[in-house]
């Protein structure tokens, strides 16, 4: 009760931002962006697009990849007509396609940039089910593991940055709340749901999605921490806000809901806030493995904690996203469950 009434009032906490903070404001100490480069996904619209417009403001340097690319020629138009010196750079990027990822990451090699940043930021909640074309779950392949591949991909990229300018990376997993509405068995789940859709439910499924992304940051840091690189992860819950993810619910039942949830909503400034809090606040140097709501630590879920269950999601990953693995992913014998 006492955590709902500092969330609707906007008491600060020991960041000395709250949930009414905005992405400018916790920006507004952090140092020139100018030397910085970053890739932001989801960026064509809603908190993506105003952390991207905070970022040009700052003055970094931006890539934005992006399935429709009339979208983010837009959103790069918009920015620069806001801050005419921005440099932005627009790509293609599907994140349901493993094989986009990987040309992304390809194409993005070829223009020999530097990367300080990465915000992993694009989600969608699919209400009807759907399997990408790797024979995953949508949900799952968009949210978790095509920024999982894509992570992987630019990670010697970003270690090799830091380590040549002397400037920490930064890898921000944008989660949400909603993780914690997952229980059960993780790699089950996506394996029963990438198979048939008897099973399928889109708020568990995107729940599962968002609780991967809590899970991979907690053991990506590990990893980064025992190749002593000087890239840090951390994971945030930006709040509740009505931007686009939600498309596909559009209709009375959705409009009363968010009209009855109103005094609990966030504005997209403010819902941007700890991501770019986490992007760029000097507070949080050498901070890794972190999960940060109203840009202040917060606690996961007890699933979002436990350090086997990051590891078994890793390794299942792995596989999900290796060229050896079959053309199409089975779930059904990948992970050793033969009835489901």
């Amino acid at each position: 009760m006492l955590d709902t009434v500092k969330y609707l009032i906007g008491s600060t906490g020991a960041s000395g931002f709250g949930s009414k903070s905005t992405a400018e404001e916790v920006t507004n100490t952090c140092p020139d962006l100018r030397s910085i480069t970053a890739i932001i996904t989801g960026a064509t619209s809603g908190i993506g697009a105003e952390t991207a417009r905070v970022l040009a403001k700052r003055r970094a340097r931006l890539v934005l990849p992006a399935r429709n690319l009339k979208a983010a020629e837009e959103a790069k138009a918009r920015i620069v007509s806001e801050f005419p010196e921005s440099e932005i750079v627009v790509m293609a990027l599907d994140l349901s396609s493993l094989t986009s990822v990987r040309n992304f990451v390809s194409e993005f090699e070829l223009l020999n940039l530097p990367l300080n940043l990465l915000i992993n930021n694009a989600g969608k909640f699919a209400h009807e089910h759907a399997i990408s074309e790797d024979g995953i779950e949508m949900t799952f392949a968009t949210n978790y593991l095509g920024h999982f591949l894509l992570t992987k991909l630019l990670l010697n990229t970003m270690i090799r940055t830091a380590k040549q300018t002397g400037v920490q990376g930064r890898i921000v997993n944008v989660s949400s709340s909603i993780h914690g509405w997952f229980s059960g068995d993780m790699i089950r789940y996506i394996g029963q749901i990438s198979i048939s859709k008897s099973q399928y439910d889109a708020t568990r499924a995107y729940a599962l999605s968002k609780l991967a992304n809590v899970l991979h940051t907690k053991e990506l840091a590990q990893r980064l921490k025992q190749v002593d690189a000087n890239v840090t992860v951390n994971c945030v819950h930006p709040g509740i806000v009505r931007t686009r993810l939600t498309r596909e619910r559009e209709g009375l039942i959705t409009d009363l809901v968010f009209f009855l949830a109103s005094k609990l909503l966030k504005t997209i400034p403010q819902a941007a806030a700890t991501t770019c809090y986490a992007a760029t606040h000097p507070r949080l140097v050498n901070i890794s493995g972190e999960y940060f709501a109203d840009c202040n630590k917060a606690s996961t879920s007890k699933l979002g904690s436990n350090s086997n269950e990051a590891a078994k999601l890793w390794a299942a990953s792995e596989i999900m996203v290796s060229r050896h693995a079959k053309a199409v992913f089975d779930p059904r014998t990948a992970f050793g469950y033969h009835n489901m």
